[in-house]
């Protein structure tokens, strides 16, 4: 088992060992630290929360009601670059849109460090969705987590992609203030 494989487990304990109200808490301070970027008309990549991940409901919640769209990830049948579909997706429709075409993404984690380095589930799909990244600023890519999937340090290989900032119940790691 490599390293990233065993911080993988470990992280995922710590989040799946949090409670209820823990839980909860964690998730309202998000939401109310990410309240001021989900403006009208923007188009904000979304993850709907499997597992342990901390739980975007609320946000989503918000989006609608400020008329900011959420895009969801879908996972390519080929290859490994993710396409964004809106939600909800009335009638079966499919349309899609590239990463490039999104303000910001809040970006799912197993864990993070204070840099902004991300451990993923291990696909390779944000990496390989956002490596035109190297050459622009857009989107941002917003880590979203609970504080207890900090690392020290994240081992990161070349192709890894670093996030503009991350958010937990305890507030903003990386760029400040993140704009949009």
């Amino acid at each position: 088992m490599n390293d990233k494989t065993r911080l993988r487990s470990e992280l995922r304990r710590r989040r799946k060992a949090l409670s209820p109200a823990d839980r909860a808490r964690a998730e309202r301070a998000v939401l109310s630290r990410l309240r001021p970027l989900l403006q009208r008309g923007r188009r904000i990549g979304v993850y709907l929360a499997m597992g342990s991940e901390l739980d975007l409901r609320g946000v989503l919640a918000l989006m609608q009601q400020r008329g900011t769209q959420a895009l969801a990830p879908m996972v390519p049948r080929r290859g490994r670059r993710l396409r964004f579909a809106a939600l909800p997706i009335r009638h079966g429709c499919r349309d899609t849109v590239s990463a490039r075409a999104l303000d910001a993404v809040l970006v799912p984690l197993v864990g993070f460090d204070a840099h902004c380095g991300r451990l993923g589930q291990g696909g390779g799909y944000y990496d390989t969705s956002f490596a035109f990244r190297r050459y622009t600023s857009r989107p941002r890519l917003i880590g979203v987590a609970f504080e207890c999937q900090r690392l020290a340090v994240v081992p990161m290989a070349p192709h890894d992609r670093r996030l503009d900032a991350v958010l937990t119940e305890l507030g903003w790691y990386g760029r400040k203030p993140v704009r949009l």
